[in-house]
């Protein structure tokens, strides 16, 4: 019996379909990709980020965007919607939609058991090619820890981190900075644990 071979379906068909869909996709090399709910302390999390750095580009021409907001990354294809992504100075798009970003300056992803791998390896590859993005940073919600990626001249990328309850860590890039208390307000580290056992 012959297997027919599945059919890839292009960039615009996939902007197509996610522009009318009730579920976010990330999208690569002809595939869409569904992606999860977020738990509890996921959310909040992202939700303490964006208020920090909003509060800290108040009167400043600087953006914080959440979740919703879909990155291109235009060298491989990436199709992709960070957890966070943060820019100072113009937001530029793919269309007229204004719907897909194309130079965030900062980006962050909160880990999750089913994305940790990926978010670190092949979808950190994707991101080091936005000629745009000077951090990457990698928050864990099952412990206190920021991981920051930062980029050097020759292309190379330094690597620090933070683990320290009452410490800070730095967003060069935009003038920034996070309190790791302020990251992990609310946030139970225990709960995250139990849930993510019982998956």
């Amino acid at each position: 019996m012959l297997i027919q071979p599945k059919r890839r379906i292009t960039p615009e068909e996939y902007l197509e379909l996610e522009r009318k869909a009730e579920i976010k996709s990330e999208y690569f090399d002809g595939e869409m990709f569904a992606m999860s709910g977020a738990m509890l302390e996921h959310n909040t999390i992202i939700v303490n980020i964006a208020r920090e750095l909003s509060t800290q580009f108040m009167n400043r021409p600087c953006t914080v965007l959440v979740t919703d907001m879909r990155t291109k990354v235009e060298s491989t294809g990436l199709y992709s919607y960070p957890d966070i992504v943060a820019l100072c100075g113009e937001a530029e798009f793919e269309d007229e939609h204004m719907d897909t970003m194309t130079n965030p300056q900062v980006i962050i992803e909160v880990l999750s058991e089913s994305t940790e791998s990926y978010d670190r390896g092949r979808k950190f590859i994707h991101y080091r090619s936005l000629a745009s993005l000077s951090e990457y940073f990698l928050v864990s919600q099952t412990e206190c820890r920021i991981e920051r990626y930062s980029r050097q001249s020759g292309d190379t990328w330094l690597y620090s981190e933070c683990a320290d309850p009452s410490g800070s860590i730095e967003l060069t890039s935009v003038a920034a900075h996070l309190t790791v208390s302020s990251v992990y307000h609310k946030v139970d580290f225990e709960r995250a644990k139990t849930k993510l056992k019982g998956r």
